[in-house]
C-alpha cells in the first residue's frame, strides 16, 4: 500500500494518517518507524481494524472433549466463551450478558450445560440460548421474547486440522481463504500422524510488560536473533555448537501476512537427527498420514520450524537437547498474543503432542517444552527480556521518532525449487517475513472500521 493511497482512506484521525504514511514510506525501503512497535494511540485502532476483522486463534478441539466443555479466550479485547454444547457442536459465545452486559463466565475453564449471569441471574444454555430469567412475571409482567436475547455468536467460527479459528467480521473470508497456504506448514506440524495433534493441559498464562505485535514479528521469521539471544544456549550444548546454526535456509513467505521458517534445508546441520529425533513409531506413519510425500521429506530434513499467523498466532516445532550429553527432544508449542495495552499482552502457550506417539516421547516431549518454552523456560526467558526492552525503549520520543532497519534480506534471490507453497529465500537470516508481516498489519490498519451489526 502506498502512502498517497493511505492519504485517502481514513481522514478522521490525522495522527493516525500520519503514522501509516511513514510506515508505508518506510517499508519501501526496509525501515520501520520505531514508534508503532508500541505506540499508546495505535492500540485503539488495532481492537477495531485488525482484531475487528481478523480471523483469531481460539484453541484446540482436544481441549473439549466433551459435551459441556468450555474455556474462555479473547479475540483482541472481546471475551469469547468457547464451547462444546450438548449435541457436541463447538459454539463461540460472547461471555456478556444481554442484560446489563456484565461477564456471563468467570470461570476460565469448566463443564457447564449453562451460564449463569452473577448480577442479574439470566440463565443461558451453552448454545447461547436465554433460558431462564428470575422473577420474569414479576418484573416482565407483559412478557418479552427470550428467543431474541441469547447471548451472541461469534459470527465466523471455523477450524482447521484441529485449530480454531474465530472472527467477529460478518464480512470476513473463509478461514481457508485467510490461511492460504499456511495450511501446507500446519500440516507439517499437525499431521505427522493419523490421529494428529492433542492439548496436554491447560495452556501456560502470563503476563509480559511488552507489545504484542514483538511476539509475532519474532517468530514470523527472526532466525537472527538466535546468533546472540540465544547464545547461551549453545555454551551449555542444547544448540548445534556452530552459531550460525540458524542461518540454514529457509523463511517462506506467504499471503496475508502470515510467515514461515524452516531451518536445516538443505541438510547442513549434521548435528540434527532427520525427523527432528522423532521415533519410529511416529515417522513410519508419516507417509500415509501426511497429504503429500513432499511433506514427509521436508520434516526429515528440518530442524526447526517456527512461524505465525497473522496476526497473533505463533508455533514452534524444534528439537532441543537437555544439555551436551542428551540427545535432542522434539516438541510442538502454539502461543498466542493476546494485547492487553499498547504495552501489555498476555502470552498463552500450548503444549501439543502426536496422540499417537508413545508415552515415553509425550512425557520426554512436554518435559523439553517446560525446560525450553514454557513460563519459566531458558529460551522464553531470553525473548521476553528484549521484548520488553523493546517495548520500554521505543515509547520514549527521541527514540520513537528514528527508523529500525528491516533491510536485512532485500537483495536475496528466492529459492526456485522451494518444495512448498510461498516465496522461500535461502537464509534464516533475512526479514522477508517481517516486512510481509507489517505490511498486512499497514492494509488493516489503512481501512477504515467496518460497520458493525446490531443483533
Amino acid at each position: 500500500m502506498s502512502a498517497e493511497t493511505i492519504e485517502t482512506t481514513d481522514t478522521t484521525d490525522p495522527y493516525l494518517q500520519g503514522a501509516l504514511r511513514d510506515v508505508a514510506e518506510a517499508l519501501a525501503v526496509g525501515r520501520l518507524p520505531a514508534r508503532v512497535v508500541s505506540d499508546p494511540a495505535l492500540h485503539p485502532a488495532e481492537m477495531q481494524r485488525i482484531f475487528a476483522r481478523a480471523w483469531v486463534f481460539l484453541g484446540h478441539e482436544s481441549e473439549l472433549p466433551n459435551s459441556g466443555d468450555f474455556v474462555v479466550r479473547y479475540i483482541g479485547a472481546d471475551s469469547v466463551i468457547l464451547c462444546r454444547d450438548e449435541s457436541g457442536r463447538i459454539q463461540a459465545l460472547s461471555n456478556s450478558c444481554r442484560h446489563r452486559g456484565t461477564l456471563v463466565c468467570r470461570a476460565e475453564t469448566g463443564n457447564s450445560a449453562h451460564f449463569t449471569c452473577p448480577y442479574h441471574g439470566w440463565v443461558y444454555s451453552n448454545t447461547g440460548d436465554l433460558v431462564g430469567v428470575p422473577a420474569m412475571k414479576e418484573a416482565y409482567p407483559g412478557g418479552f421474547d427470550k428467543a431474541k436475547w441469547g447471548l451472541r455468536h461469534i459470527p465466523h467460527l471455523d477450524s482447521y486440522a484441529g485449530f480454531i479459528f474465530g472472527s467477529v467480521d460478518p464480512a470476513a473470508p473463509s478461514l481457508g481463504d485467510y490461511l492460504g497456504d499456511m495450511t501446507f506448514y500446519l500440516d507439517l506440524i499437525a499431521k505427522k500422524t493419523a490421529g494428529g495433534l492433542e492439548v496436554i493441559g491447560a495452556p501456560h498464562r502470563w503476563v509480559m510488560g511488552a507489545n504484542w505485535k514483538t511476539g509475532a514479528d519474532n517468530f514470523v521469521g527472526d532466525s537472527y536473533h538466535t546468533l546472540f539471544a540465544h547464545r547461551s544456549m549453545i555454551e551449555l550444548g542444547m544448540a548445534p555448537g556452530d552459531p550460525n546454526f540458524a542461518s540454514a535456509p529457509a523463511e517462506i513467505g506467504l499471503q496475508n501476512g502470515h510467515g514461515v521458517g524452516v531451518l536445516g534445508f538443505p541438510p547442513t546441520l549434521a548435528e540434527f537427527p532427520e525427523f527432528e529425533g522423532y521415533p519410529d513409531e511416529v515417522v513410519d506413519q508419516m507417509a500415509d498420514s501426511y497429504p503429500t510425500t513432499t511433506h514427509k521429506e521436508l520434516f526429515r530434513r528440518s530442524a526447526f520450524i517456527h512461524g505465525t499467523v497473522f496476526p497473533n498466532l505463533s508455533f514452534i516445532n524444534v528439537t532441543i537437547a537437555a544439555d551436551h550429553m542428551s540427545p535432542p527432544t522434539p516438541f510442538v508449542s502454539f502461543r498466542l498474543w493476546r494485547p492487553l495495552s499498547h504495552d501489555r499482552m498476555e502470552v498463552l502457550s500450548w503444549f501439543l503432542v502426536e496422540r499417537d506417539a508413545p508415552e515415553w516421547l509425550r512425557e520426554a516431549s512436554q518435559a523439553s517444552y517446560v525446560r525450553n518454552f514454557g513460563p519459566a523456560g531458558v529460551f522464553e526467558q531470553d525473548d521476553a527480556e528484549a521484548w520488553k526492552a523493546i517495548t520500554e525503549a521505543v515509547q520514549g520520543p527521541f527514540a520513537g521518532e528514528g527508523l529500525l532497519n528491516y533491510e536485512m534480506g532485500m537483495d536475496l534471490t528466492p529459492i526456485s525449487d522451494w518444495p512448498g507453497p510461498g516465496q522461500a529465500v535461502p537464509s534464516g537470516y533475512a526479514e522477508q517475513n517481517q516486512r510481509r508481516f507489517w505490511a498486512r498489519w499497514l492494509d488493516y490498519m489503512s481501512q477504515p472500521p467496518a460497520p458493525r451489526g446490531r443483533a
